[in-house]
């Protein structure tokens, strides 16, 4: 038996196991407490001891962290960590969002985007929001995943004006390769807030997916746009901005307080020179040009 079916092996044991407990957990039960104990003090040694590892062992560059280690006293505080002034260079035209890797990109054909190979969704599936889910057909889109080393704040891809929001609860799947394999629809039923642009080039929407231990995402152009802990809680909540909220691109939208997922929609002609192919399954910062 060679290492390579040795591994394959291995994979699809593991498969097999998220077949059969992952539909059996209370995920969004699961998170809410994750979510606490994540942001609970702990005792002072107890309390560096888990930030030093947690930095350690997910290899975060503390070296451009707004603070040093010693000054973040639980995992959450150090999760949702800000940056040096100047670590993120933003540079001209239109940005990436999020460090993280882009795990799909393309063109938007019959309102319909590509979650992984076999699988897609659809526009008005992900926005749930009747004026713009016609919108970005024609357009282009992105995907990012943010895994626990990246940066987890989100920032504005472009310059413009944010004109409307929608928080739309929903379930807590993980976002990892299995689920975006194996769940139909997954950035349709998961939780999520979406956020519209509008550019002198046309729209973009910004939506912030949850997941596993992902429940809680805070916007900051909104302090009452946040996720929701309250369990049973199915209303959806838009809103639209008049006066518009007006933002530069690298100003921060929001922050994942665990990683999570960044869809971006751009209206057609926004990223009609952008080669999509190129960037997909590449790792990208943010503030880096997209366009």
């Amino acid at each position: 038996m060679t290492y390579e079916s040795i591994g394959d092996s291995m994979k699809a044991m593991k498969d097999r196991i998220f077949d059969v407990v992952m539909p059996l957990l209370p995920k969004n039960e699961l998170s809410h407490w994750v979510g606490r104990l994540v942001h609970k003090p702990l005792p002072s040694v107890v309390g560096r001891k888990s930030v030093e590892w947690f930095a350690k062992y997910y290899q975060i560059n503390m070296q451009e962290a707004e603070y040093p280690i010693d000054h973040y006293k639980t995992i959450g505080e150090l999760f949702t960590r800000r940056l040096k002034p100047g670590a993120r260079p933003i540079e001209e035209g239109i940005v990436h969002p999020a460090d993280s890797l882009i795990t799909e990109a393309g063109p938007i054909r019959d309102n319909t985007l590509i979650q992984a190979k076999g699988k897609t969704y659809t526009v008005p599936e992900l926005l749930r929001s009747e004026g713009f889910n016609d919108a970005f057909d024609g357009g282009s889109f992105l995907t990012y995943y943010l895994c626990p080393t990246d940066y987890h704040r989100v920032h504005s891809p472009v310059d413009g004006e944010i004109i409307f929001s929608c928080h739309i609860p929903g379930l807590l799947w993980p976002v990892n390769a299995w689920s975006v394999q194996s769940i139909s629809n997954l950035f349709g039923v998961n939780e999520r807030i979406v956020v519209i642009f509008q550019t002198p080039k046309g729209k973009a929407a910004l939506v912030m997916v949850a997941a596993t231990n992902v429940g809680n995402m805070k916007m900051c152009f909104d302090e009452n746009l946040n996720s929701s802990h309250r369990q049973g809680e199915r209303r959806v909540r838009d809103k639209g901005y008049n006066p518009p909220i007006p933002m530069k691109a690298g100003d921060e939208v929001g922050v994942f307080h665990m990683g999570s997922t960044v869809v971006m929609l751009f209206e057609k002609g926004m990223l009609e020179d952008t080669d999509l192919d190129s960037l997909r399954q590449r790792h990208v910062k943010m503030g880096r040009r997209l366009s």
